[in-house]
């Protein structure tokens, strides 16, 4: 019995060691970068970040303003998140409740080969397809535009979206959709009133690492945005995301520098960004999961 309570104790304490590693990985990061971005903050300090230019190689008065960068941010994910979330989430609702087993047996595969292409490959795909039709349709001098990066970010968060979403719309009981039927409801009465909300929870982490994927994403972004670092509310303006800035950047950058230290300053801020963003996500399922 001793021997047994032993045991327990050595593999409790060795799943809580593995559980644990996570918390003390994203500690050590968010250390790291605090630690290269503090001298920033010192001097010139935290006011030059909320400038209104980014100028970090300017021969008369370099300028760190991350606004022009943090608004690129914002309304790339916002415009693909407008696009991704509805798509995905009637996708996942066709494959797992309206499709047939011969087209959900093709579907899926196509979903997840969909995830496994590379990001630049999706970058390329942008440049000479997305582009020139953003170009052609909307009449612009420019393709290069926080449309054509949305158009090509949503395509990045789509197969994410669908295959949590088609997993958790599944693993709703039958016996929710049996009653629904029995009480006189129709099919898709039955789908959006009762199966879709009850796989809310794994619906809305699925919309959550869909955004992860967005604001994270680099190459595709950086290859169609246009890379314009200013202020921009229109999506057919060029814009410079976070992701962007530090991945053309930080090869160019003088090691220990100002620059160098702004950039990880951008860096700070792009994962308090997605931090808080899991945070309310957490929060949205806990709340939404009590009722």
């Amino acid at each position: 019995m001793q021997r047994l309570l032993s045991t327990d104790n050595l593999v409790r304490i060795a799943l809580f060691a593995a559980s644990s590693t996570s918390v003390v990985i994203v500690a050590l990061i968010f250390a790291f970068l605090f630690r290269e971005a503090f001298p920033f903050l010192r001097d010139p300090g935290v006011g030059e970040l909320a400038g209104t230019r980014w100028m970090p190689t300017s021969m008369q008065r370099q300028s760190f303003g991350v606004l022009p960068l943090i608004t690129g941010s914002l309304l790339v994910t916002f415009l693909a998140s407008l696009l991704a979330v509805p798509f995905g989430i009637c996708g996942a609702v066709y494959i797992s409740e309206v499709a047939r087993p011969v087209e959900r047996e093709f579907l899926k595969p196509f979903v997840e080969i969909l995830a496994g292409i590379p990001s630049v490959v999706l970058g390329f795909f942008g440049l000479v397809a997305v582009v020139p039709l953003v170009k052609s349709v909307f009449h612009l001098g420019s393709g290069l535009s926080a449309l054509s990066a949305a158009v090509v970010l949503g395509l990045m968060a789509l197969p994410t979206i669908i295959s949590i979403s088609e997993d958790a719309i599944r693993g709703v009981p039958d016996a929710y959709r049996e009653a629904s039927l029995a009480l006189g409801a129709n099919r898709i009465t039955t789908i959006w009133r009762v199966v879709v909300p009850a796989a809310l929870p794994g619906i809305t982490a699925a919309v959550m690492l869909g955004f992860g994927r967005v604001i994270g994403e680099t190459m595709g972004v950086m290859m169609v945005s246009g890379n314009a670092a200013q202020i921009a509310f229109s999506p057919f303006e060029s814009v410079r995301t976070m992701t962007a800035t530090i991945a053309a950047e930080m090869g160019e950058v003088v090691f220990g520098g100002v620059h160098y230290r702004a950039l990880f300053c951008v860096g700070l801020l792009l994962l308090a960004a997605t931090f808080a963003l899991n945070m309310i996500a957490q929060r949205v399922m806990k709340r939404y999961q009590n009722r």
